[in-house]
């Protein structure tokens, strides 16, 4: 009886086989070539030689440099969030914000001489760090009218406050809970937990009393201070920053590396996952260790840095993930920094890699409020990369931006320009690179609408409506919208591309202003 059942298995696993193709010497031996490798074999890592499938020569070295390169290409990308806000905080504690009581103010708003990424020129900004391992629970009291909110180490959203927080506007007293602490926990306090300690305060004060009101709110109702001294706290200081000129742009050198570092050793253990640790680990970035790289490991990291420089810039100006487009069934070239509106930039259990990469290399500061405008309030973004013809903008040449009638804004418009290779405030003659509905100089068209020019010098009778540009540079602007209303967010009102008017006869500009000259003369 045991014969017969080994004999009817034997005969099945032969079926079975026979089935699959076991049995087929051809396609056993295309099996056994598509899990070897070729004596020699051209890659991107060079020319790898082997001996019967063993590396011999300089293989080994080869390969090893392009995984160490690729993970630290990885590591520059995944962590692009938390080394820019170090390099914002840092650059605010070297002009003497250098504590969490010590609040960096733009009182006389935010310029062009100070290089922070995709700043504005419309609101008055805030901005402290928190420093929980040191202080421990830690109390931030804001005063009425504040929009802002709290992100960690890694630029990873913690909470709002103001406006869109729990105190709704009013103000109020938040706590900051550290990392795995344990103790008691007081009653009275809207309660935030980050997962670090080192995280970044932003807040932004209403201007629309004036900015000696706006200073007057933050001075009397802002305090930052360890609630073990709430008793008897020391003092809040408010830093003004305008028109200081300093650096908070974060590098892409071998010192991207030596920030993340500083940053991994003052956060705990768990502020990232074992993957994420994984490849800093691989590149020499562990915590409670030091951080030494070799001449060989230099040489690699300056590499990847230089390709996620390169690839911040493509993924900014060759978007290929969905949800980019302000208007994708057009060819428009309006475009938004939160792919999707997704300020966590994960769905469905998948981490948006690209769409994390587009926000963190041109912006600074993750709430979901600047992407979920609500009719009337908060505030929308439009981005312009390219021209109309998806070529970059020329700042020895003139464009033009049409705003159709009616502009859907509670409060009012502006566009501001940027300079490409910093994503900061573009530095020209004007210190304010920014014109909008609230300009006194601006000039609207009869029927309602707006234009504003982009060039060097100001068409005649447009200097209201003109942002000045560098021959020899390129840029891009932003179009922010304050108080967004419905055909806006509907989308149901759209402004126009920005288009280059000094273009050939033939191909459109000129030829099409005359024609817009000779049917209103004609009317």
């Amino acid at each position: 009886m045991k014969l017969n059942i080994i004999t009817l298995t034997l005969t099945a696993t032969l079926a079975v086989g026979t089935a699959y193709g076991q049995d087929d010497p051809a396609r056993e031996a295309a099996k056994t070539k598509a899990a070897s490798i070729p004596d020699k074999v051209q890659t991107v890592a060079g020319e790898l030689k082997y001996f019967d499938g063993v590396p011999i020569g300089n293989t080994n070295d080869l390969v090893y440099d392009y995984l160490t390169r690729s993970r630290a290409l990885g590591v520059y990308l995944d962590n692009v969030g938390a080394v820019s806000i170090y390099s914002v905080l840092a650059g605010m504690a070297e002009q003497g914000a250098d504590a969490p009581n010590k609040i960096a103010i733009w009182e006389q708003m935010m310029d062009s001489r100070t290089p922070v990424i995709t700043s504005n020129t419309s609101t008055m900004y805030a901005y402290a760090p928190t420093d929980l391992a040191k202080d421990g629970p830690t109390v931030i009291e804001i005063p009425p009218g504040m929009l802002g909110f709290l992100d960690d180490a890694w630029q990873r959203f913690v909470g709002n406050m103001g406006v869109t927080g729990p105190d709704k506007g009013k103000g109020g007293k938040y706590l900051l809970i550290p990392p795995g602490y344990t103790g008691e926990i007081p009653d009275g306090y809207f309660i935030l937990k980050p997962l670090t300690n080192r995280n970044f305060l932003f807040l932004r004060g209403s201007v629309k009393n004036g900015l000696k009101a706006a200073v007057e709110n933050f001075k009397t109702g802002l305090k930052v201070y360890p609630l073990k001294d709430a008793a008897n706290p020391a003092p809040t200081e408010l830093v003004n920053m305008s028109g200081r000129t300093f650096s908070t742009i974060f590098p892409s050198n071998l010192e991207y590396f030596e920030i993340l570092n500083n940053i991994v050793q003052a956060e705990p253990i768990d502020a990232v996952n074992p993957e994420v640790r994984g490849y800093m680990s691989a590149i020499g970035i562990v915590k409670g260790k030091p951080f030494n790289p070799d001449e060989r490991m230099k040489k690699l990291l300056i590499e990847a840095a230089t390709l996620g420089n390169a690839a911040g810039r493509s993924i900014t100006y060759d978007p290929r993930i969905d949800g980019v487009k302000f208007y994708p069934d057009t060819k428009s070239q309006w475009v938004t920094a939160y792919a999707n509106k997704n300020t966590s930039f994960e769905a469905d259990g998948i981490m948006g890699l690209d769409a994390r990469v587009l926000f963190y290399y041109n912006a600074g500061g993750v709430t979901p409020a600047m992407a979920t405008p609500h009719v009337g309030a908060g505030s929308d973004y439009a981005l312009a990369f390219l021209d109309q013809n998806e070529q970059p903008f020329d700042g020895s040449k003139t464009y033009k931006l049409h705003l159709p009638p009616n502009v859907p804004v509670n409060n009012f418009w502006a566009v501001t320009l940027y300079d490409t290779q910093t994503r900061c405030q573009l530095q020209t003659s004007q210190l304010f690179p920014t014109v909008g509905s609230l300009d006194k100089g601006i000039e609207k068209n009869e029927d309602g609408s707006y234009d504003v020019y982009f060039a060097p010098k100001a068409p005649e009778g447009k200097e209201g409506n003109w942002l000045a540009t560098n021959p020899g540079k390129s840029w891009f602007c932003i179009l922010r919208m304050y108080g967004p209303l419905e055909p806006w967010i509907e989308k149901t009102w759209r402004p126009g591309e920005v288009e280059l008017v000094n273009k050939p006869v033939g191909e459109g500009g000129l030829i099409e202003e005359l024609e817009e000259k000779l049917e209103k003369a004609i009317k």
